[in-house]
């Protein structure tokens, strides 16, 4: 039952379409320019860098007070799972972010969500996520491949943490529950990411960039980034 309350309520704190809202206040539904995706790069791409941080931190902000609304109300009674409950509010906060029901189920692909669970779940994970996603993306301007990348370590670094016991004292059935939970995420963000996988492996992906303007053509509109 707790899973589920978790769940939920993780899903509930995702329905906060941050891009969406920001378009709106703007005058525009971010989901009919750029690349059509309602998250941080195409905001960044359609209306600025002020506008992608903003998102961002929207994004990031609303999976970590869902994990920590969890924490307050499970730590106790619960710490021996309470990760494993964390995690499942973290993937409900990427489920609304990803399929708002409000939006049609259209919404983003949960990348700025899943910083969101990697700041507020362990240390050791903020230090992961933030050497390999801006290593990558300031090498290559990739968002996608730095986003990619990160889930992987993300998957990796769940299975060495829990079995060094950095989660204390969960049990192996506990933590293998996380294991699968992680594989699941991860294998959504790379079905989420297939079409970019796809121009990764082409060598048409296309470039992000933070200081400097980046166009957006009406051409590609429609085009799933």
């Amino acid at each position: 039952m707790e899973r589920i309350i978790c769940l939920l309520m993780g899903y509930v704190f995702g329905l906060f379409q941050t891009a969406y809202f920001y378009g709106k206040a703007h005058g525009i539904d971010i989901r009919q320019h750029g690349s059509g995706n309602a998250g941080t790069t195409n905001t960044l791409r359609v209306l600025g860098t002020k506008a992608g941080l903003i998102v961002l931190a929207g994004d990031c902000l609303k999976c970590i007070l869902a994990v920590l609304v969890v924490r307050l109300l499970f730590g106790k009674g619960y710490s021996d799972m309470i990760y494993l409950l964390c995690l499942y509010t973290a993937a409900g906060v990427i489920l609304g972010h990803n399929y708002p029901f409000y939006m049609g189920f259209k919404g983003g692909k949960g990348i700025a969500a899943t910083a969101g669970l990697i700041l507020s779940f362990h240390p050791y994970f903020i230090i992961m996520g933030v050497a390999v996603f801006f290593g990558i993306f300031f090498t290559t301007h990739l968002v996608s491949l730095g986003s990619l990348l990160v889930y992987l370590g993300f998957v990796i670094e769940m299975v060495v943490c829990g079995q060094n016991g950095v989660f204390g004292a969960m049990s192996q059935a506990h933590l293998n529950e996380m294991y699968i939970l992680s594989f699941l995420l991860a294998g959504l963000a790379y079905w989420k990411h297939r079409e970019n996988i796809v121009r990764l492996l082409h060598g048409n992906e296309r470039r992000t960039y933070l200081l400097k303007k980046n166009k957006v053509d009406a051409a590609e509109d429609g085009r799933k980034e």
